[in-house]
């Protein structure tokens, strides 16, 4: 079943993918008409970072040999939260006057909202794992999770351009922190 699964998980988080990579590409090709503003790069690639971190971490279901349908949605789900959250950094097309400070800032909302609802699936995904057996919730976890939420807090309650760019920096800081101390590379070799 995981099989079956694995396509569509390629199929949305390769979209989220996609789509982040294109306005990146886009951002460079119009960089003499758009005003590009740092914190806006930086949490393109957080973003990418996260769908990466969350697709490698899907390989834990691969040893679930008996799966529910509601199982199933709840992946197809998370992964479909995933695809709306990338879609919140870039329009689907992006004009030469591009503004991504003015683009960030008037989505803040849709894009922190949907990051904290991403993070609960994440809680709940981890929380599924362990109760199946497939993989423990790190011990680092505890203190992760509670500032990957206060950082989505944060974001949604203030428009300070400094405080946008502190929280673009502190969740790489955090994220990055907790891929390394729960060595996310030894996920494949079990």
């Amino acid at each position: 079943m995981f099989e079956y699964l694995g396509i569509l998980i390629a199929v949305i988080l390769g979209l989220a993918l996609t789509h982040l990579v294109r306005g990146l590409s886009r951002l460079i090709h119009i960089r003499r008409t758009a005003k590009i503003w740092w914190p806006h790069i930086l949490w393109t690639i957080n973003i990418l970072i996260y769908v990466l971190g969350v697709w490698w971490g899907m390989f834990w279901w691969n040893s679930l040999h008996e799966w529910t349908v509601q199982q199933f949605f709840f992946i197809a789900t998370y992964c479909t939260i995933l695809f709306l959250l990338a879609s919140m950094l870039y329009p689907p097309e992006c004009p030469h006057d591009f503004d991504s400070e003015r683009y960030f800032l008037d989505n803040k909302n849709w894009f922190f909202g949907i990051q904290f609802v991403a993070w609960l699936f994440d809680i709940a995904e981890s929380l599924i794992k362990a109760s199946s057996h497939l993989r423990n919730v790190p011990p680092q976890y505890i203190a992760f999770f509670p500032a990957v939420l206060a950082i989505c807090i944060a974001g949604l309650a203030s428009r300070n351009r400094r405080v946008h760019a502190f929280l673009a920096v502190a969740w790489l800081a955090v994220v990055s922190s907790y891929l390394t101390l729960t060595a996310l590379d030894k996920i494949v070799a079990g």
